[in-house]
Protein backbone atom coordinates (compact mmCIF):
# COMPACT_ATOMS: atom_id res chain seq x y z
CA UNK A 1 0.00 0.00 0.00
CA UNK A 2 1.31 3.70 -0.38
CA UNK A 3 2.26 5.72 2.13
CA UNK A 4 -0.40 8.06 3.21
CA UNK A 5 -1.11 11.02 2.81
CA UNK A 6 -1.78 10.90 -1.36
CA UNK A 7 -4.02 12.16 -3.91
CA UNK A 8 -5.82 9.31 -5.98
CA UNK A 9 -6.64 10.00 -9.35
CA UNK A 10 -9.27 7.60 -10.80
CA UNK A 11 -8.67 7.26 -14.38
CA UNK A 12 -11.86 5.66 -14.98
CA UNK A 13 -13.66 8.58 -13.03
CA UNK A 14 -12.10 10.98 -14.88
CA UNK A 15 -12.97 9.83 -18.05
CA UNK A 16 -16.90 10.36 -17.43
CA UNK A 17 -16.18 13.75 -17.26
CA UNK A 18 -14.24 13.90 -20.37
CA UNK A 19 -16.84 12.09 -22.47
CA UNK A 20 -19.56 14.67 -21.48
CA UNK A 21 -17.32 17.04 -21.74
CA UNK A 22 -16.75 15.75 -25.16
CA UNK A 23 -20.36 15.09 -25.72
CA UNK A 24 -21.26 19.06 -25.24
CA UNK A 25 -18.58 19.65 -28.02
CA UNK A 26 -19.71 17.72 -29.81
CA UNK A 27 -23.31 19.03 -30.13
CA UNK A 28 -22.65 22.82 -29.49
CA UNK A 29 -19.64 23.38 -31.60
CA UNK A 30 -17.63 24.85 -28.65
CA UNK A 31 -14.15 24.19 -27.96
CA UNK A 32 -12.73 23.00 -23.95
CA UNK A 33 -9.89 24.09 -22.59
CA UNK A 34 -8.58 22.97 -19.08
CA UNK A 35 -8.83 25.38 -16.23
CA UNK A 36 -4.92 25.33 -14.93
CA UNK A 37 -5.95 27.43 -11.70
CA UNK A 38 -8.17 24.86 -10.78
CA UNK A 39 -6.20 21.66 -11.90
CA UNK A 40 -2.70 21.07 -13.07
CA UNK A 41 -1.39 17.69 -12.23
CA UNK A 42 -0.22 16.86 -15.91
CA UNK A 43 0.51 13.33 -15.20
CA UNK A 44 -2.87 12.62 -16.45
CA UNK A 45 -2.67 14.98 -19.34
CA UNK A 46 -2.29 12.52 -22.10
CA UNK A 47 -6.14 11.21 -21.00
CA UNK A 48 -7.31 14.64 -20.82
CA UNK A 49 -6.24 16.29 -24.21
CA UNK A 50 -8.35 13.57 -26.45
CA UNK A 51 -11.30 15.21 -24.99
CA UNK A 52 -10.38 18.54 -24.40
CA UNK A 53 -9.13 21.42 -26.62
CA UNK A 54 -6.27 23.32 -24.86
CA UNK A 55 -5.77 25.17 -21.42
CA UNK A 56 -6.56 28.00 -20.20
CA UNK A 57 -4.10 29.74 -17.33
CA UNK A 58 -3.59 32.69 -14.64
CA UNK A 59 -0.43 33.60 -14.83
CA UNK A 60 3.04 32.88 -16.63
CA UNK A 61 3.92 29.44 -14.89
CA UNK A 62 0.66 28.00 -15.85
CA UNK A 63 0.93 28.91 -19.88
CA UNK A 64 4.11 27.54 -20.25
CA UNK A 65 2.77 24.31 -18.53
CA UNK A 66 -0.20 24.32 -20.68
CA UNK A 67 2.12 24.71 -24.04
CA UNK A 68 5.14 22.50 -22.33
CA UNK A 69 2.66 19.31 -20.84
CA UNK A 70 -0.79 19.57 -22.71
CA UNK A 71 0.09 21.16 -26.19
CA UNK A 72 -2.82 22.11 -28.50
CA UNK A 73 -5.03 24.82 -28.06
CA UNK A 74 -3.27 27.44 -25.17
CA UNK A 75 -4.98 30.62 -23.59
CA UNK A 76 -3.03 33.05 -21.64
CA UNK A 77 -4.96 35.13 -18.87
CA UNK A 78 -3.78 37.32 -15.99
CA UNK A 79 -5.24 39.75 -13.86
CA UNK A 80 -1.95 41.76 -14.37
CA UNK A 81 1.31 41.18 -16.86
CA UNK A 82 4.77 42.65 -15.53
CA UNK A 83 7.41 43.84 -18.45
CA UNK A 84 9.32 41.13 -17.40
CA UNK A 85 6.58 38.45 -18.50
CA UNK A 86 4.79 39.35 -21.02
CA UNK A 87 7.14 38.34 -23.96
CA UNK A 88 7.45 34.71 -22.80
CA UNK A 89 4.17 34.21 -21.74
CA UNK A 90 3.31 35.40 -25.56
CA UNK A 91 5.85 33.25 -26.50
CA UNK A 92 3.94 30.55 -25.17
CA UNK A 93 0.11 31.12 -26.38
CA UNK A 94 -2.30 31.27 -29.44
CA UNK A 95 -4.39 34.02 -27.72
CA UNK A 96 -4.07 36.04 -24.48
CA UNK A 97 -6.36 37.89 -22.99
CA UNK A 98 -5.91 41.24 -21.21
CA UNK A 99 -7.72 41.84 -18.04
CA UNK A 100 -7.95 45.75 -18.67
CA UNK A 101 -7.79 48.18 -21.35
CA UNK A 102 -4.65 49.87 -19.52
CA UNK A 103 -2.89 46.43 -20.28
CA UNK A 104 -4.10 46.27 -23.69
CA UNK A 105 -2.57 49.39 -24.43
CA UNK A 106 0.89 49.06 -22.46
CA UNK A 107 1.46 45.11 -24.37
CA UNK A 108 -0.79 45.12 -27.48
CA UNK A 109 2.02 45.36 -29.58
CA UNK A 110 4.32 43.09 -27.60
CA UNK A 111 1.20 40.49 -28.35
CA UNK A 112 1.36 40.59 -32.58
CA UNK A 113 1.56 37.62 -34.10
CA UNK A 114 -1.41 35.81 -31.58
CA UNK A 115 -4.90 36.84 -30.73
CA UNK A 116 -5.88 39.50 -28.28
CA UNK A 117 -8.77 39.86 -26.51
CA UNK A 118 -10.49 41.48 -23.36
CA UNK A 119 -11.91 40.61 -20.39
CA UNK A 120 -15.49 41.62 -19.52
CA UNK A 121 -17.39 42.09 -16.37
CA UNK A 122 -21.30 41.71 -17.16
CA UNK A 123 -21.73 42.80 -13.37
CA UNK A 124 -23.69 39.89 -12.29
CA UNK A 125 -22.76 36.10 -11.76
CA UNK A 126 -23.62 33.34 -9.78
CA UNK A 127 -21.39 33.38 -6.83
CA UNK A 128 -22.56 33.10 -3.66
CA UNK A 129 -19.41 33.68 -1.71
CA UNK A 130 -18.45 37.40 -1.74
CA UNK A 131 -14.88 36.24 -1.88
CA UNK A 132 -15.03 34.26 -5.40
CA UNK A 133 -17.58 36.81 -7.01
CA UNK A 134 -16.17 38.28 -9.49
CA UNK A 135 -18.72 41.09 -10.38
CA UNK A 136 -18.21 42.02 -6.63
CA UNK A 137 -18.70 46.13 -6.02
CA UNK A 138 -15.52 47.30 -6.90
CA UNK A 139 -13.96 44.50 -8.79
CA UNK A 140 -11.03 44.70 -10.25
CA UNK A 141 -11.47 41.78 -13.19
CA UNK A 142 -12.49 42.74 -16.63
CA UNK A 143 -14.00 45.76 -18.21
CA UNK A 144 -17.45 46.68 -18.58
CA UNK A 145 -17.76 50.19 -19.95
CA UNK A 146 -19.23 49.10 -23.60
CA UNK A 147 -18.20 52.93 -24.35
CA UNK A 148 -15.01 52.43 -23.82
CA UNK A 149 -14.43 48.89 -25.11
CA UNK A 150 -15.58 50.11 -28.43
CA UNK A 151 -12.76 52.26 -28.67
CA UNK A 152 -10.00 49.59 -28.52
CA UNK A 153 -12.14 46.86 -30.60
CA UNK A 154 -9.12 47.51 -33.84
CA UNK A 155 -6.35 45.92 -31.16
CA UNK A 156 -9.03 42.73 -29.90
CA UNK A 157 -10.79 40.03 -31.76
CA UNK A 158 -12.44 38.54 -29.22
CA UNK A 159 -13.91 38.15 -25.50
CA UNK A 160 -13.66 36.54 -21.90
CA UNK A 161 -15.99 36.43 -19.67
CA UNK A 162 -16.29 34.59 -16.14
CA UNK A 163 -18.98 35.10 -13.80
CA UNK A 164 -20.33 31.51 -13.59
CA UNK A 165 -18.98 30.49 -9.86
CA UNK A 166 -20.34 26.56 -9.06
CA UNK A 167 -23.12 26.64 -11.14
CA UNK A 168 -25.15 23.75 -11.08
CA UNK A 169 -28.53 25.58 -12.30
CA UNK A 170 -28.93 25.79 -16.20
CA UNK A 171 -31.81 28.07 -15.98
CA UNK A 172 -29.40 30.57 -13.88
CA UNK A 173 -26.69 29.77 -16.55
CA UNK A 174 -29.41 30.78 -19.14
CA UNK A 175 -30.39 33.89 -17.66
CA UNK A 176 -27.10 35.17 -16.91
CA UNK A 177 -26.05 34.97 -20.51
CA UNK A 178 -29.08 36.47 -21.71
CA UNK A 179 -27.79 39.54 -19.49
CA UNK A 180 -24.46 39.28 -20.96
CA UNK A 181 -26.32 39.58 -24.58
CA UNK A 182 -28.23 42.65 -23.58
CA UNK A 183 -25.31 44.30 -22.19
CA UNK A 184 -22.74 43.64 -24.33
CA UNK A 185 -24.59 42.40 -27.51
CA UNK A 186 -22.87 45.39 -30.11
CA UNK A 187 -19.02 44.32 -29.02
CA UNK A 188 -19.91 40.17 -29.08
CA UNK A 189 -21.01 40.82 -33.32
CA UNK A 190 -17.45 42.65 -33.94
CA UNK A 191 -15.73 39.50 -32.39
CA UNK A 192 -14.42 36.39 -33.60
CA UNK A 193 -14.26 34.19 -30.57
CA UNK A 194 -15.95 34.56 -26.71
CA UNK A 195 -15.17 32.52 -23.70
CA UNK A 196 -18.09 32.02 -21.85
CA UNK A 197 -15.11 30.60 -18.46
CA UNK A 198 -15.72 28.32 -15.86
CA UNK A 199 -17.97 27.71 -12.99
CA UNK A 200 -20.24 25.71 -14.75
CA UNK A 201 -21.28 22.25 -13.63
CA UNK A 202 -22.49 20.81 -16.61
CA UNK A 203 -20.86 17.35 -15.81
CA UNK A 204 -22.49 16.54 -12.86
CA UNK A 205 -25.28 14.43 -12.66
CA UNK A 206 -29.33 15.34 -14.01
CA UNK A 207 -27.57 18.32 -15.75
CA UNK A 208 -29.40 19.63 -18.97
CA UNK A 209 -26.52 19.03 -21.13
CA UNK A 210 -28.28 18.37 -24.62
CA UNK A 211 -30.38 21.87 -23.47
CA UNK A 212 -26.91 24.14 -22.66
CA UNK A 213 -25.52 22.25 -25.97
CA UNK A 214 -28.56 24.00 -28.17
CA UNK A 215 -28.21 27.19 -25.85
CA UNK A 216 -24.55 27.68 -26.56
CA UNK A 217 -24.91 26.75 -30.25
CA UNK A 218 -27.38 29.67 -30.50
CA UNK A 219 -25.30 32.46 -28.95
CA UNK A 220 -22.74 31.32 -31.28
CA UNK A 221 -24.85 31.47 -34.61
CA UNK A 222 -26.20 34.88 -33.18
CA UNK A 223 -23.03 36.41 -32.76
CA UNK A 224 -20.95 34.64 -35.61
CA UNK A 225 -18.17 33.67 -32.65
CA UNK A 226 -16.49 30.35 -32.07
CA UNK A 227 -17.31 29.82 -28.03
CA UNK A 228 -14.92 28.66 -25.17
CA UNK A 229 -15.41 26.99 -22.04
CA UNK A 230 -12.79 26.75 -19.49
CA UNK A 231 -14.49 23.96 -17.34
CA UNK A 232 -12.04 23.35 -13.64
CA UNK A 233 -14.42 21.43 -11.69
CA UNK A 234 -16.15 20.37 -14.04
CA UNK A 235 -13.02 18.28 -15.86
CA UNK A 236 -12.54 16.64 -12.67
CA UNK A 237 -14.95 16.48 -9.87
CA UNK A 238 -15.40 12.91 -8.51
CA UNK A 239 -12.04 12.06 -9.87
CA UNK A 240 -10.13 11.69 -7.08
CA UNK A 241 -9.49 11.27 -3.24
CA UNK A 242 -7.21 12.32 -0.48
CA UNK A 243 -5.93 8.58 1.01
CA UNK A 244 -5.30 9.57 4.86
CA UNK A 245 -4.49 7.24 8.08
CA UNK A 246 -5.91 7.63 11.80
CA UNK A 247 -2.78 8.84 13.91
CA UNK A 248 -4.71 9.11 17.19
CA UNK A 249 -7.85 9.42 18.77
CA UNK A 250 -9.29 11.05 21.41
CA UNK A 251 -12.22 11.95 23.39
CA UNK A 252 -13.44 16.11 24.71
CA UNK A 253 -17.25 15.78 23.98
CA UNK A 254 -17.05 14.43 20.91
CA UNK A 255 -15.07 11.57 19.44
CA UNK A 256 -12.34 12.88 17.86
CA UNK A 257 -9.44 11.45 15.33
CA UNK A 258 -6.70 13.15 14.06
CA UNK A 259 -5.35 12.30 10.79
CA UNK A 260 -1.80 12.59 9.06
CA UNK A 261 -3.14 15.61 6.68
CA UNK A 262 -4.44 18.98 7.23
CA UNK A 263 -6.74 20.91 5.64
CA UNK A 264 -5.05 23.99 5.31
CA UNK A 265 -1.96 22.43 3.64
CA UNK A 266 -3.72 20.16 1.78
CA UNK A 267 -7.30 21.02 0.91
CA UNK A 268 -7.04 24.54 1.92
CA UNK A 269 -10.54 25.69 0.43
CA UNK A 270 -11.96 23.79 3.22
CA UNK A 271 -10.54 26.68 5.41
CA UNK A 272 -11.40 29.24 3.15
CA UNK A 273 -14.93 28.79 2.34
CA UNK A 274 -15.70 27.17 5.50
CA UNK A 275 -17.16 23.66 4.18
CA UNK A 276 -16.64 20.44 5.10
CA UNK A 277 -14.90 17.39 3.18
CA UNK A 278 -16.99 14.23 1.57
CA UNK A 279 -16.55 11.02 2.81
CA UNK A 280 -18.47 8.31 1.51
CA UNK A 281 -21.03 6.17 2.70
CA UNK A 282 -21.03 8.36 5.90
CA UNK A 283 -23.30 6.07 7.30
CA UNK A 284 -23.11 4.39 10.73
CA UNK A 285 -23.26 4.34 14.18
CA UNK A 286 -19.95 6.06 15.46
CA UNK A 287 -19.99 10.07 15.12
CA UNK A 288 -16.09 11.32 14.74
CA UNK A 289 -14.90 14.97 14.32
CA UNK A 290 -12.48 14.23 11.58
CA UNK A 291 -9.08 16.41 12.66
CA UNK A 292 -5.69 17.43 10.74
CA UNK A 293 -2.10 17.03 12.23
CA UNK A 294 -1.37 20.88 12.35
CA UNK A 295 -1.40 23.17 14.99
CA UNK A 296 -4.06 25.20 13.85
CA UNK A 297 -7.19 24.87 16.22
CA UNK A 298 -9.73 25.35 13.51
CA UNK A 299 -7.97 22.69 10.99
CA UNK A 300 -10.68 20.40 10.91
CA UNK A 301 -12.62 17.81 7.64
CA UNK A 302 -15.90 17.63 9.25
CA UNK A 303 -18.41 15.24 11.29
CA UNK A 304 -19.09 11.94 9.77
CA UNK A 305 -20.57 8.35 10.56
CA UNK A 306 -18.52 5.08 10.21
CA UNK A 307 -19.75 1.77 10.87
CA UNK A 308 -16.92 0.87 13.16
CA UNK A 309 -15.27 2.84 16.02
CA UNK A 310 -12.00 4.23 14.32
CA UNK A 311 -8.52 3.27 15.69
CA UNK A 312 -5.17 4.26 14.96
CA UNK A 313 -4.03 2.99 11.41
CA UNK A 314 -7.46 2.89 10.32
CA UNK A 315 -7.60 4.58 6.37
CA UNK A 316 -10.06 7.50 5.12
CA UNK A 317 -10.78 8.48 1.99
CA UNK A 318 -11.92 12.38 1.15
CA UNK A 319 -13.74 12.15 -1.71
CA UNK A 320 -13.48 14.90 -4.59
CA UNK A 321 -10.16 16.33 -3.69
CA UNK A 322 -8.99 17.33 -6.95
CA UNK A 323 -10.39 20.46 -7.73
CA UNK A 324 -7.80 23.32 -6.12
CA UNK A 325 -6.11 21.00 -4.22
CA UNK A 326 -2.61 19.75 -5.76
CA UNK A 327 -2.60 23.69 -7.02
CA UNK A 328 -2.75 25.05 -3.38
CA UNK A 329 -1.20 22.50 -1.42
CA UNK A 330 1.56 24.15 0.59
CA UNK A 331 4.29 23.21 3.45
CA UNK A 332 2.16 24.85 6.67
CA UNK A 333 4.00 23.59 9.38
CA UNK A 334 6.24 21.42 7.68
CA UNK A 335 3.50 18.88 6.99
CA UNK A 336 4.47 16.34 4.75
CA UNK A 337 2.86 17.06 1.30
CA UNK A 338 0.61 14.28 -0.26
CA UNK A 339 2.17 11.99 -2.91
CA UNK A 340 0.08 12.20 -6.02
CA UNK A 341 -0.87 9.06 -7.52
CA UNK A 342 -3.06 7.40 -10.28
CA UNK A 343 -5.21 4.46 -11.06
CA UNK A 344 -5.11 3.13 -13.89
CA UNK A 345 -8.27 2.20 -16.44
CA UNK A 346 -6.69 -1.60 -15.51
CA UNK A 347 -7.20 -0.79 -12.26
CA UNK A 348 -3.18 -0.53 -11.33
CA UNK A 349 -2.41 2.09 -9.15
CA UNK A 350 1.19 3.82 -9.42
CA UNK A 351 2.47 7.10 -7.74
CA UNK A 352 4.01 9.56 -10.30
CA UNK A 353 4.83 11.87 -7.43
CA UNK A 354 6.36 11.99 -3.71
CA UNK A 355 6.97 14.92 -1.47
CA UNK A 356 10.19 14.50 0.83
CA UNK A 357 12.70 16.96 3.33
CA UNK A 358 14.44 18.22 0.37
CA UNK A 359 11.17 19.55 -1.40
CA UNK A 360 10.32 21.28 1.99
CA UNK A 361 13.86 22.63 2.20
CA UNK A 362 14.61 23.78 -1.57
CA UNK A 363 11.28 25.76 -0.97
CA UNK A 364 12.50 28.23 1.42
CA UNK A 365 15.86 29.81 1.69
Amino acid sequence: MIETPYYLIDKSKLIRNMEKIAHVREKSGAKALLALKCFATWSVFDLMRDYMDGTTSSSLFEVRLGREKFGKETHAYSVAYGDNEIDEVVSHADKIIFNSISQLERYAERAVGIARGLRLNPQVSSSSFDLADPARPFSRLGEWDVAKVERVMDRINGFMIHNNCENKNFDLFDRLLAQIEERFGSLLERADWVSLGGGIHFTGDDYPVDAFSARLRAFSDRYGVQVYLEPGEASITRSTTLEVTVLDTLYNGKNLAIVDSSIEAHMLDLLIYRETAKVSPNEGPHSYMICGKSCLAGDVFGEFRFADALKVGDRISFQDAAGYTMVKKNWFNGVKMPAIAIKELDGSVRTVREFTYADFEKSLS
